[in-house]
């Protein structure tokens, strides 16, 4: 098989249509079982956020945890490529409340 054989791929077909495209289920990296939070100013203009990273849950879950934690701490935040971020240096109460929801958390970072 020629390497442009395994490079096309199937855009349109007569019998049936456009072709969509598999779509492939995204798994949670594999972690140690410990929760990091840490404080990032990198990329952000200066602006400090929260984030808490190594939570082995569904994109759904780890939504639901943010939208959990943005409520306590009284900030934004979003959920990006299984990591959680909180607006703002957070870390304490995040800390306080993932252990309280039975999380082995570490503060990470200086």
């Amino acid at each position: 098989m020629s390497l442009k054989d395994q490079l096309s791929q199937l855009v349109y077909s007569t019998d049936a249509g456009r072709i969509e495209p598999e779509a492939e289920e995204e798994r949670p990296p594999r972690g140690d079982g410990v929760v990091r939070i840490r404080r990032e100013t990198k990329g952000r203009k200066g602006k400090g956020v929260t984030t808490i990273a190594g939570i082995e849950q569904s994109e759904a879950e780890l939504k639901q945890l943010a939208k959990a934690l943005k409520q306590r701490c009284g900030v934004g935040g979003s959920v990006k490529d299984f990591v959680i971020e909180i607006q703002g240096d957070q870390r304490e109460a995040c800390k306080a409340y993932l252990e309280q929801q039975g999380f082995t958390v570490k503060l990470a970072g200086g």
